[in-house]
């Protein structure tokens, strides 16, 4: 015996969100957990944002979190823990006027300002749920 522990996990993974754009999953389930990469702007649809607006963007972000998460078997509601990343802490109350209306069940979280986001993003958000 080694002491290492297997750790079980899932890759999750949808045509209905954007497909990672690096070397990483659109999200991993392990045990009850999932555990989403950061989402950011892009229409699955186009493979390009769906405006420059931060609102607009920051919806499209939490569509595409829906969609990786229904894939792997929960939703929104079981979210417990975000993290939010702006370009700009300047749109914070943009974003978070959608933010509060997808996530009524106010999980954690945490928001930064990043120095720069992938291809230039104004939001991008990541999540931990329970499935």
């Amino acid at each position: 015996m080694t002491g290492r522990t297997t750790i079980v996990k899932e890759i999750i993974s949808t045509e209905n969100a954007p497909a990672a754009i690096g070397p990483y999953s659109q999200a991993v389930k392990t045990g009850n957990l999932v555990f989403c990469s950061g989402q950011i702007p892009i229409d699955p649809t186009t493979g390009e944002f769906v405006s420059e607006d931060v609102t607009e963007q920051t919806e499209q972000v939490i569509k595409n979190l829906i969609e990786v998460l229904k894939a792997a078997g929960t939703s929104l509601d079981n979210v417990v823990k975000t993290t939010c990343f702006l370009a700009d802490m300047n749109d914070f109350a943009a974003m978070n006027e959608v933010y509060a209306r997808f996530f009524t069940e106010k999980p954690a979280r945490a928001t930064v300002q990043a120095a720069r986001l992938p291809r230039d993003a104004k939001v991008e958000i990541e999540v931990i749920a329970v499935v």
